[in-house]
């Protein structure tokens, strides 16, 4: 009995980082969507102008340890933060930020989610028969260019392209290097839109954020998906590691 005891204890303790990420993400997602708006930073951007020519470095350390707290309790205002990072800092350095952020707290969310439940659902889906055991298999067959498709493809919602690779035991580096370079197309596009917001605010307008389906900037993010889909389509034309056969 106090075995057991002990085992639920250590296994709560595990999963206690992910519980309290999935909570604050649901209190934030109530509590926070008026307050990290586009409205919030038209009506504060002279304060945060101000500010950032006064405390330079620590602007941009704030700023990028607000973004990893956005990111890791997957809050709302992430595209806000994004435009925000290129209209205090430019496209280079708000790009640099913005991705850098994003990436440590995806690291972060990734983390906890495998030391929750990745290494108990991983074990099951490893002895699992039929065809979960090939998807599994597939998937770990393309980890590479898996891991780059959720993060071009806007479809996957970034929270869950944190949360799957947790569950399928990617390796942290992996994760890291494909979530740093796989959303860099998609920041870098926002990041400009968030540089331009100067001349926006003036108009009195708002951002286009339909900008990354312009043809210019829409085709060269699907030719990085086609990309990254030509390793697995070409294991599958020469039967290699075909494990969906």
């Amino acid at each position: 009995m106090q075995n057991q005891t002990t085992s639920q204890k250590s296994t709560l303790l595990r999963r206690l980082p992910l519980i309290a990420i999935l909570v604050v993400a649901a209190i934030g997602a109530f509590t926070l969507r008026d307050y990290l708006s586009f409205d919030t930073l038209r009506d504060n951007r002279e304060a945060l102008l101000a500010f950032r020519d006064e405390n330079f470095v620590l602007t941009a350390l704030g700023f990028a340890l607000a973004y990893v707290v956005i990111v890791a309790f997957s809050l709302p205002g992430a595209t806000i933060a994004t435009l925000t990072g290129g209209f205090l800092f430019g496209t280079v350095l708000g790009s640099t930020l913005n991705v850098t952020s994003a990436t440590i707290g995806a690291a972060l969310i990734f983390l906890a989610a495998r030391h929750g439940l990745g290494a108990q659902l991983g074990a099951k889906l490893e002895s699992s028969k039929g065809v979960v055991k090939r998807i599994k298999d597939g998937i770990d067959a393309n980890q590479w260019s898996m891991l780059f498709l959720i993060r071009l493809v806007p479809a996957v919602p970034f929270f869950v392209a944190n949360l799957v690779p947790a569950f399928m035991q990617v390796p942290l580096y992996r994760f890291v290097v494909s979530t740093f370079f796989g959303i860099m197309p998609g920041a870098v596009v926002f990041t400009s839109v968030g540089a331009g917001l100067g001349e926006v605010f003036e108009r009195g307008e708002t951002p286009d954020l339909g900008i990354i389906f312009a043809p210019h900037i829409l085709f060269p993010l699907l030719g990085l998906v086609a990309l990254a889909l030509v390793p697995i389509l070409y294991k599958a034309f020469t039967g290699k590691k075909d494990v969906l056969k």
